[in-house]
Parts: C-alpha cells; sequence; structure tokens
C-alpha cells in the first residue's frame, strides 16, 4: 500500500504559517512584557502560558466555543471567507498557533530581558527611536536566542494532535495532520505507514532541535552577550 505523504505536508504547511503568525504577535508580547509595566502584567502572563498547562482536549474545547459557527468571531469569518473557520485545515492553524506561541513568548521574553540596557541606552542618547532602537540594537544582540525560540515553535507546531484534532477534525487530504495520521495508522494496523511517519516528523524534529541548540545552547535561559 502506498503511504500517503499528505499530512506530514499539511503539517509543514501549517507549522510554517502558525510560526510566522506566532513570531509576529510573540515578538510584540514578549517585548511589552519585558520592557513594561502595567496592571494586569501578571494576568496577561499567565493568559499566554496557559495553553502550556492546560490538556489539549480544554484548549481544544475553548477554541471550538470562540471560533464556532456560533460566535462572534465564527460568523465574522464565515461571512469574510463563505466557509466556516472549523474542521478546515486553516483551523490547524490557529490550533497549531495557541500550542505554540507561549513558548515563543517565554523564551523571547527571557532573550529580550537578557539584553545589556546600557546598549540600549547609548541608542537613545544618539537619537534612535523605539522602533528603530528594537529592531536595530535590541533584537540582533538577542537574535539567536528568538531563532531558537522561533524553531522550538515550529517542531511544536508540527507535532499538535488534541487541539488540532478537537478543532480541525480527521478529514484525509484535507484536516488530517501527521500527527493525527500517525494515530489513524496505528488504530488501523498500517505499521508501515506509521513507522514512514515517525521516522520522518522525529528526523525534521532532531534538526530542528539541532538548529535551536546551535542557535542558543540554552535556549530557556539565554545569555546576550552583545555580539
Amino acid at each position: 500500500m502506498p503511504i500517503d505523504w499528505f499530512p506530514l505536508w499539511l503539517s509543514l504547511r501549517v507549522a510554517a504559517i502558525s510560526t510566522a503568525l506566532a513570531f509576529a504577535i510573540g515578538i510584540a508580547l514578549a517585548w511589552l512584557l519585558a520592557n513594561r509595566d502595567f496592571k494586569g502584567k501578571e494576568w496577561l502572563d499567565a493568559a499566554i502560558t496557559l495553553p502550556l498547562v492546560l490538556p489539549p482536549t480544554v484548549l481544544g474545547y475553548y477554541l471550538l466555543v470562540l471560533l464556532g459557527r456560533e460566535s462572534l468571531p465564527g460568523k465574522v469569518y464565515e461571512a469574510v471567507f463563505g466557509v466556516p473557520l472549523v474542521f478546515t485545515w486553516q483551523a490547524a492553524v490557529v490550533a497549531a498557533l495557541f500550542h505554540s506561541l507561549p513558548l515563543l513568548v517565554k523564551s523571547a521574553r527571557a532573550a529580550l530581558e537578557s539584553v545589556d540596557r546600557s546598549y540600549e541606552r547609548a541608542a537613545r542618547t544618539l537619537g534612535a527611536s523605539e522602533w528603530k532602537l528594537f529592531w536595530r540594537v535590541t533584537v540582533p544582540i538577542a537574535r539567536r536566542s528568538i531563532l531558537a525560540a522561533t524553531a522550538l515553535a515550529f517542531a511544536r507546531s508540527l507535532g499538535d494532535f488534541g487541539v488540532t484534532l478537537m478543532l480541525a477534525g480527521n478529514i484525509p487530504g484535507r484536516t488530517q495532520t501527521v500527527a493525527v495520521a500517525i494515530y489513524d495508522a496505528v488504530e488501523s494496523g498500517n505499521g508501515a505507514a506509521a513507522r514512514a511517519l515517525v521516522i520522518a516528523v522525529s528526523a525534521i524534529a532532531m534538526i530542528l532541535l539541532a538548529l535551536a541548540n546551535r542557535w542558543n545552547p540554552s535556549p530557556f535561559a539565554p545569555k546576550q552577550a552583545g555580539t
């Protein structure tokens, strides 16, 4: 029986899009948490971290309620695109985003907080705006840790199972990601397909982890040297 590689390609596409979104949103949130003090900061940090500790089925249920056809966001999406969001590959992107975003935010925040503030003060004295300061000084210094966090976020998006299954479903050729396909292959006794997909995902994950370790030996506790 030929092996269906569609779930792997779909998972790679979902992971790429969700990681790009997580990077854009996560860097902004990480900067906010690392550089600003405001009322409710601890609650925002807790809300961002919550998906890391919630069971995937609980997070999936929340997203189903939030994005279902009867919810306001669900109705707006369906009115704009003409189809419901749930049980589509786009829903898999949302599931992967919520599962990977906390990891990127926590790691990027640690990286930004470890930057030597003397470089930022020097840039301010030279007239740099906050926007230019962030992108020309802070991010280049913390780039290795941020790249490592991004690689880990991609790997986490690639392997999501529970949230994706609840929000996107398991429709072969449409929403079946590699993690769900492996589960199906094992349940149906298709050991060859399961082994092939497991080996492929493991190889990709190993490459991502090697890149993360190369960029930053300790992505969860980065130490920026200003180089």
